[in-house]
């Protein structure tokens, strides 16, 4: 379990491990319920785990005076468009009574380090367009946004049923 020594003596990081798994899902659910998608996440800790252990998926935590408050789960990725590799946030949250402490510049720090320590070349997330106080947080980071871009997702049927349309020859 490895656990980083921050700026503030009361925050520490830990990076979590396949074992966290349940942790994680738990962190998404309040991230769910604070973005109004509650029922949008189906994560399990068993596919938590999975994605962990197969190194497809990364986390880390925010604890504060020994009681975990925050956490980012993440993912390497690549853009052929810039070239570039990256690190994209696809969970982050800090619990209400938390936020405004500093807490989540240390942690956009420790991502932003860990995705150069990497070789990475940016860090990339989303943000729902009607939440002005993490657009603004992101914003004093020097986050830009990529706002001609909607994201598409195919659901695990339409992706097996695509799938069986292609034939090799």
């Amino acid at each position: 379990m490895t656990k980083l020594s921050t700026q503030n003596p009361k925050f520490v990081l830990r990076i979590a491990g396949p074992e966290d798994a349940a942790l994680i899902v738990s962190f998404m659910k309040k991230l769910g319920d604070f973005q109004k998608m509650a029922d949008k996440i189906i994560a399990t800790p068993e596919r938590i785990e999975r994605l962990l252990a197969s190194k497809q998926g990364e986390a880390v935590f925010g604890i504060y005076e020994g009681e975990t408050v925050s956490f980012a789960y993440f993912h390497q990725k690549s853009s052929a468009f810039t070239g570039r590799s990256g690190l994209y946030i696809d969970g982050f949250f800090i619990d209400d009574s938390m936020r405004g402490k500093g807490l989540g510049n240390i942690m956009m720090q420790f991502l932003s380090k860990h995705a150069i320590d990497r070789g990475c070349e940016m860090l990339e997330w989303g943000c729902l367009d009607w939440n002005t106080p993490a657009i603004e947080f992101y914003q004093k980071l020097g986050a830009y946004c990529v706002d001609s871009m909607h994201i598409y997702r195919l659901s695990p049927e339409n992706l097996a049923e695509n799938a069986s349309l292609f034939k090799a020859t």
